[in-house]
């Protein structure tokens, strides 16, 4: 009899713990889902709006880095395929290919990493790149990073290719307060984004992994040129898949 009685007590406390940890797991999603309601409406928001901020542009406001003028926003016809070509070659050669992940690229950057014990290699795509941008802080936390995913998934389902490249181009940091194509084409090179060459679209591209630091080209003007080399070199790539395919 006691051996029952001890037996009942051990499941009734079972089933007493699952409960908790349902409970518990149902309130960190409930949670969760509250907290990422309003990325969830801005990703919705990009089919029809440009965005007036980002959440890089917060944080430099924040740093007492102002913006040295507002995004000058040029629709994605418009601006240099160079740039496109650059871009794609440069930061993501399966950008109109993959789903917001590249998984080979991923698997690469993960061996070199564990190979050197450091964060030697990253793998981040542009539509990642750009959920980080518009929506997060420059963490490498694993929460942060989960994020992150989420929000890659949501934009590649909401936009097609072409708008995710154009909000992208136009936001992205070129330098300190200088934000998106347009206002790094006219800074650096006094012309317009629709007007880039292939070696200046090269030489913008080259900056993007860290333009107010180690490819500044105040700062690193050889480290800049040289990444610049290899991009051109890239653009060059006969398997440069440059518009999105049918499914």
């Amino acid at each position: 009899m006691k051996s029952d009685e001890a037996s009942k007590k051990q499941k009734k406390g079972r089933r007493a713990w699952a409960k908790w940890l349902l409970c518990a797991f149902a309130a960190v999603v409930c949670l969760s889902a509250v907290f990422h309601l309003p990325v969830l409406w801005g990703v919705i928001n990009l089919k029809n709006e440009n965005p007036r901020a980002t959440a890089l542009t917060e944080l430099r406001a924040g740093e007492g880095i102002a913006p040295r003028s507002e995004f000058a926003w040029l629709p994605y016809e418009r601006i240099s395929p160079q740039l496109v070509r650059a871009v794609v070659a440069g930061e993501d050669p399966h950008f109109f290919e993959h789903r917001g992940f590249d998984w080979d690229a991923m698997g690469k950057a993960a061996s070199t990493n564990l190979e050197q014990l450091r964060y030697a290699r990253g793998a981040s795509t542009v539509t990642q790149q750009l959920a980080k941008n518009l929506f997060l802080s420059p963490s490498k936390s694993p929460t942060r990073k989960l994020h992150e995913a989420l929000i890659t998934w949501e934009l590649e389902r909401t936009l097609d290719k072409r708008r995710i490249m154009e909000v992208y181009l136009n936001v992205i940091e070129w330098g300190e307060g200088i934000y998106g194509a347009e206002n790094a084409a006219r800074h650096y090179f006094n012309v317009s984004a629709a007007d880039l060459n292939e070696e200046q679209a090269a030489f913008l591209c080259a900056m993007i992994p860290n333009p107010r630091g180690a490819y500044n080209p105040e700062i690193n003007p050889d480290r800049v040129e040289i990444k610049a080399q290899q991009i051109r070199e890239l653009m060059q790539s006969p398997a440069l898949v440059l518009t999105q395919r049918a499914n």
